[in-house]
């Protein structure tokens, strides 16, 4: 069973897991920074085991997450054409969920010290049971990407199934390894935090446009085109890059 090209494809699908699961690990950050300090490890850690058993799922119902790519109804008009999928309803939720979410924390972020200088003013803290369905709802979303991606490199390898579970189950695994000490990181710096939500921001406005581009939308007769993850993931590690560089700036001027 163990050919070179079971394992490779095994490593490579591992590793691809974890690069596109960090923007999962960057949002229950973000929840899980509104919790007691106690409460955070166990929501992350449920948080990755439900991302886990969703993506499983997803990849043994790889039929219907094909179904789901067929059109269920056309909108036709002379502004506006698209070719509307259960697929593209799903990313086009996820991406306004995203921009929703991200907008509603970062001007928590902004408003926070101005509330706990009011002591009338109390925060209300998102229930643990409410954080967990965002955390689901929103790994069906990043779940797409990562499953049809690892459906197409697997594509004619024997035992495809068993190998992109494998990778799953240790790409999850290796999340919550880390998930703790990056999410003690985000919290403890306040600027990181508003560049995470900046980038949810950015994920969002992609899986919008990803659901024009799969249903085949036009507007004004102009159609939208995919946008190229490379430039997505591109402005991120320089985004990364340059606040890490001031935060080098600023620790030495503290010393």
């Amino acid at each position: 069973m163990l050919t070179p090209e079971i394992i490779v494809a095994f490593l490579t699908l591992s590793f691809l897991e974890i690069v596109l699961g960090i923007d999962n690990i960057i949002f229950i950050s973000i929840l899980a920074g509104r919790f007691p300090k106690e409460d955070r490890s166990k929501l992350m850690r449920v948080g990755l085991f439900l991302a886990m058993i969703m993506r499983i799922l997803l990849l043994t119902g790889v039929n219907w997450l094909t179904k789901m790519q067929t059109t269920l109804f056309n909108i036709t008009t002379p502004l506006f054409t698209s070719n509307i999928s259960i697929q593209a309803i799903i990313l086009f939720g996820g991406g306004l969920f995203l921009l929703h979410k991200s907008t509603r924390e970062i001007f928590h972020k902004v408003e926070e010290f101005e509330e706990s200088n009011n002591e009338n003013k109390k925060k209300s803290p998102i229930s643990f049971s409410k954080a967990l369905v965002q955390i689901v709802l929103i790994d069906i979303v990043f779940s797409f990407d990562s499953i049809l991606t690892a459906i197409g490199m697997t594509n004619g390898v024997q035992f495809a199934l068993w190998i992109m579970i494998g990778a799953v189950i240790i790409a999850i695994l290796i999340m919550m390894l880390f998930a703790s000490p990056v999410s003690d990181f985000v919290n403890n710096h306040p600027s990181l935090q508003i560049l995470g939500l900046s980038f949810l921001l950015l994920i969002g406005f992609m899986l919008i446009a990803e659901a024009a581009n799969l249903s085949n939308t036009e507007i004004f007769g102009a159609s939208i085109g995919r946008i190229p993850k490379g430039y997505l993931y591109f402005s991120i590690t320089f985004s990364l890059g340059v606040e890490m560089l001031n935060m080098q700036i600023r620790k030495r001027k503290k010393n």
